[in-house]
């Protein structure tokens, strides 16, 4: 840190200059001049969004228009020095600093976004060794990323839990989340989620104190985010390792393959996309004898949740995808023990196999799981929502769906073609669209599409 500046607003803002501490502290003169060219076009407005949304994490707001509203005059720049480079910040919220010094955890983060968003233009993107038109190619990509980010460690036994679930949770969700994070920490396992408040929170709260008891002081709380994500899910102050995927896909394939288990909280649309692509994958006929533990779990209040999203998916994927996942109810002790168990059927299967601890390669991910979908209004009309294709393909573009209505609920670019279009269109086969219907105004009766107090206005119609 060289200089801050503080000014009095509304929303407290200061201007600074910060250096990096890990990430990005050793760089060749060309790395450098490649950083350099962040601050122009459209890879800076992506640079400063994502900056915003890691500055805020301290803040509520799961809207990434209203934060870009509060802070209009934020802005962010590389800069070059001697030794490598520092980041100028203008108008930056104050609450991602202590007193004159930024948190450290918010620095490192603000490193790791620009660290990933170069390296995604730079040796993904703009490179020949990916060709990202077909599925090795995409989880070749996937793999890079994360090794490029020190997440990969070849020597680590399969401990990492994927947990899943909401931001907009209730106090007793959350507390029991982070109840199931303490006992999977006692149990020495590592924690990844989505990075966000709520259900993704409390799990690496939890196991924070589990690990502390067992005297582990390298324990693991990995964020992994994308940009359209991040600014309404900004990261929460446990994480120690954050990543920015490039989009939703890939994103979602980085938890599929790094994770040896997932743990499924109450939620809402974003946790039903999640839910319907790690299903996608596991009832494909090519992955039926991998061992992949899943569990859905919660307090005894969330029992009719997941007893609404368990008929949701029988009515529409079938008793397969039931088999694939247990239900466990207001028992954290039973979750930790049950996933410890299976992720020792991982380890001896993927022994077996001479597969990565680290990386799951022998996963099948379909194309349909893995292409970018973009959610326009004409793309979400023509999604084919019939029993006239595999339960795999179906789930795909189930994901699909949520995966819109999630853009149009936080994502800036979905809420601004909802505000300029309309809500989108889904219609497909009458029992399909009951059963979208029924879970998603499950999820609006409970509070679970927006924070708490605030109403929620439905970005789709359903065509019946």
């Amino acid at each position: 840190m060289s200089s801050v500046t503080h000014h009095r607003t509304d929303y407290p803002v200061i201007d600074a200059v910060v250096s990096p501490k890990t990430h990005l502290n050793t760089l060749s003169k060309k790395e450098v001049h490649r950083l350099l060219d962040i601050n122009q076009g459209n890879l800076h407005v992506l640079f400063q969004k994502c900056a915003l949304a890691v500055l805020s994490s301290s803040s509520y707001i799961d809207d990434g228009k209203e934060l870009l509203n509060r802070y209009t005059a934020f802005d962010i720049q590389v800069t070059k020095v001697e030794r490598g480079i520092k980041l100028s910040l203008k108008n930056a919220p104050a609450i991602a600093f202590v007193g004159e010094k930024m948190i450290r955890g918010i620095s490192e983060n603000l490193f790791a976004v620009l660290r990933d968003i170069v390296y995604v233009r730079d040796e993904i993107y703009n490179s020949p060794r990916y060709d990202l038109k077909i599925s090795e190619g995409i989880t070749d990509a996937v793999f890079h990323i994360l090794r490029n980010a020190n997440l990969l460690n070849k020597t680590s036994n399969p401990n990492m839990i994927v947990c899943w679930g909401g931001h907009s949770v209730n106090r007793e969700e959350y507390d029991y989340s982070k109840e199931v994070g303490y006992q999977l920490g006692l149990r020495e396992m590592d924690i990844c989620t989505g990075c966000g408040t709520g259900a993704m929170k409390g799990p690496m709260k939890g196991a924070t104190i589990g690990h502390a008891k067992q005297h582990i002081s390298d324990g693991q709380y990995l964020g992994i985010t994308e940009p359209g994500i991040i600014a309404a899910e900004s990261p929460n102050p446990i994480i120690n390792n954050l990543v920015i995927m490039p989009d939703v896909e890939k994103r979602l394939e980085a938890f599929a393959r790094t994770a040896h288990g997932i743990v499924i909280f109450p939620g809402g649309v974003g946790t039903a996309e999640e839910i319907l692509y790690i299903l996608g994958i596991l009832i494909h006929p090519d992955n039926a004898s991998i061992p992949y533990p899943i569990i859905f779990t919660g307090p005894e209040c969330a029992e009719e949740y997941f007893v609404q999203i368990d008929q949701f998916i029988v009515d529409t994927l079938g008793i397969e995808a039931q088999q694939r996942y247990e239900i466990i109810i207001d028992d954290p002790r039973r979750v930790a023990n049950d996933m410890l168990n299976g992720i020792k059927q991982v380890h001896t299967f993927r022994h077996a196999q001479d597969d990565a601890s680290y990386f799951n390669w022998l996963l099948k991910i379909n194309w349909e799981l893995q292409t970018p979908f973009k959610p326009t209004h004409e793309n979400m009309r023509e999604l084919k929502l019939n029993t006239q294709q595999a339960p795999y393909l179906l789930a795909a573009n189930l994901r699909r769906v949520f995966s819109g209505i999630v853009a149009g609920n936080v994502k800036e670019e979905g809420i601004s073609v909802i505000e300029q279009h309309g809500n989108f269109e889904i219609q497909g086969e009458l029992n399909i669209m009951e059963s979208i219907d029924t879970l998603l105004k499950s999820f609006a009766e409970q509070q679970r599409m927006k924070l708490p107090g605030n109403e929620y206005i439905p970005c789709y119609n359903i065509t019946k």
